[in-house]
Formats: C-alpha cells, structure tokens, sequence
C-alpha cells in the first residue's frame, strides 16, 4: 500500500466500545499487538488504539486529530526519557529566561542545582536561558534534564542540556507543564515574569484540589529581592480577605532566602513521609520509618477537622488495592479518611508526622 496515498473510501462506521464487545476489531487489535511485540499493558495499549479509531470515525478536522497524534507522541516520549529515573526524586526549578549571569539570582540557581545533586537529587527545567541554565549548570549535565519548548523567540536550549539525551523540546505548552508537574518530587521557583507565575498557580491549583499529590513548594526569594513576599501579601491582603482562598492554603508552600533552605524544606517533607495514594475512600500514607500510637491519637485530635463523619486515622500494612505498585509492602501506614477537602491542612499534617512533635510515648 502507498503509504501516502490517502483513503478515498470511507466504509460505514462501526460503533466501537471500550469495554471488549467490538468481536474483530478487537481481535484484529490483539493480534497487531502480537505481531508489534514487547506489549505488556495490554488493557491500556488497546483502548488507546480504540480511542484512535472512534477519534477517526468522529472528527473530520485535521487539527483536532493532529493536537491528539501530536500529545501522544509527546507524552510517549516523555515517558520514555523519565523511565529510567523513576527511582530517584526530582526537583523542579522554574524561574526567569532573561536573568543575567552576574545577578545574585542566577548564582543563587547555580548553588541550588549544586546542592540539589549533592543532596540525591536530579533537576529538572526548561532547559533555556536564565535561571534553567542556572540551575542546570550547578547539577550538571548528567543530574539534569531538560524541557523545552518551541518558541520564535527567547528561549533556545542552554548550552547544558543541548544533545542532552535527558532533553526534550515540546510543541505544546500544556504536555510540557504535565511532565513538569508530573515527575516533581518538590517545585522551586525563583522570581520570573508570566510563565514563571503561570506555573506558580498551576502547581498551587493541583495540589490545593488534589489533582496532584502533595510536593514541596517553595519560593526563593534571591539576596536584595522581595518578589515572593511581595506576592504573599497579595493573596493574603486581597485573595484571603475576599474569601477566595483559606489561611490553611498557605501550609502549600513555603518562603526561602537561600539554597541551603530549599534544600532542607525538601529534605524535611521527606524525612519521614514516603508517598501517599488513595485506596478507594482512604488515603494511605507511606512512611519511610512507623509512628507511635500515641502520636496517632494526637493527630486524630489534632486534625479531626479534615477527617470525614465519624473518620478516623489508624496505623496498617499494605491494603489490597495498591497491590499494584510493587516495592513498598515494607513500609509502615497510616490510614486516614480524609475528606478529600482541606489539603492545606493535610500537608500541615504531613508537616507533623516529619517533625518530632507527639513522637514521646
């Protein structure tokens, strides 16, 4: 067949399901996936060609289908180049492009990627000019990746990245903010101007609507700057005068003056916290090292606010539904019936089972 030849027959749509009811389809299906080789998530694999074939039976517009072929191939991608380094936590940095090497932000990013790298960390930024090269430049090339975007101006691939196999340029603004947001173990952010802010709000959104598990984030302000106190007393005096947000929305981020700092906030999160997940109704927190009762009874009183009617928050093992993620039948749990609510005070209480407080018998 002349590949590019187009189809000048269209034969009546057949209605295709998600669930295993299209008979050949479904089995013509399987057995490209037999032929491909090397599938091993075949549930996924099959929806997705699935997904493909009803947007082809429903959309005749060509910029429709090429956003979608465009997002996959992104997405593919990303996963691709992150997957080796599952293992290891990963800060994100965002900041200003147009910050100038002799500024005492720049050098603050080059101390921050530095420290980060020899904290265990690797970096992740935009892989431009600026405050990503900063950053970049001070983890160094093989603890930093870089994701960029096509732009007609301003931003070209930093000298540290560029031919970097860990970089990766995308066409679309909202595929490069989920691989941001979606490898983060913390966020950083310097001061910027809109794509800097941008991103601010983004991380704040998902982590206060609980569209994204809860990271640290942290705001530098560098020596000389006020940037991000400036901005908190913004969502102070006019967003939580007005109502628009609560004071526990605050307990999202954190305030720092140096690298150092940064460096321990994201240390300190993950002293005793390991990760969360949600096993239906219940949050499941993973804990790197187990807490006593007595501090369980303390948290039960301490955030009954946050707990559904008559909730509670018990000590456990593993539960049947996260026997997906392997690796981490070891660690100790708690179990909370959160409201899935108050996510300011939730990461308060993450604050809490890393700290010392209520850890006496």
């Amino acid at each position: 067949m002349n590949k590019d030849k187009p189809f000048t027959s269209v034969s009546r749509p057949k209605i295709l399901h998600f669930h295993e009811s299209n008979g050949p389809v479904d089995e013509a299906i399987y057995g490209l996936m037999e032929k491909a080789g090397g599938i091993r998530q075949h549930k996924y694999i099959r929806e997705m060609i699935i997904a493909a074939l009803k947007a082809g039976q429903e959309d005749e517009d060509q910029a429709d289908l090429r956003l979608m072929n465009t997002t996959l191939k992104e997405m593919r991608f990303t996963a691709k180049i992150f997957g080796p380094y599952r293992e290891v936590k990963k800060v994100t940095v965002f900041g200003s492009a147009r910050i100038m090497p002799d500024v005492a932000a720049y050098q603050a990013a080059v101390l921050l990627g530095k420290k980060l790298q020899e904290a265990g960390y690797m970096v992740i930024t935009g892989g431009g000019p600026g405050i990503m090269q900063a950053v970049n430049e001070g983890a160094g090339a093989r603890y930093s990746f870089g994701i960029n975007i096509q732009l007609p101006f301003e931003q070209k691939t930093n000298h540290i990245v560029d031919g970097n196999p860990k970089s990766i340029t995308y066409k679309y603004f909202f595929n490069r903010k989920v691989a941001f947001i979606k490898e983060a173990h913390a966020v950083v952010l310097f001061p910027g101007g809109f794509g800097t802010l941008d991103e601010a709000m983004e991380v704040l959104t998902l982590v206060q609507t609980g569209k994204r598990n809860l990271i640290p984030l942290i705001l530098i302000d560098p020596p000389g700057s006020s940037y991000w106190k400036t901005w908190i007393d913004f969502l102070q005096q006019e967003l939580m005068v007005q109502g628009y947000i609560n004071p526990p929305d605050f307990n999202l981020f954190h305030l720092a003056d140096n690298a150092q700092q940064a460096v321990d906030l994201i240390n300190q999160f993950y002293k005793r916290f390991h990760s969360l997940v949600y096993a239906g109704k219940k949050l499941v927190i993973r804990m790197n090292s187990k807490i006593s009762e007595n501090k369980i009874l303390k948290l039960n009183a301490s955030f009954s606010d946050i707990l559904v009617h008559g909730g509670k928050i018990i000590s456990s093992g593993p539960l049947p539904e996260e026997l997906d993620e392997s690796g981490m039948d070891h660690l100790p749990r708690i179990i909370v019936d959160f409201d899935r609510l108050n996510f300011g005070r939730l990461r308060k209480m993450i604050d809490v089972i890393n700290s010392d407080e209520f850890d006496t018998q």
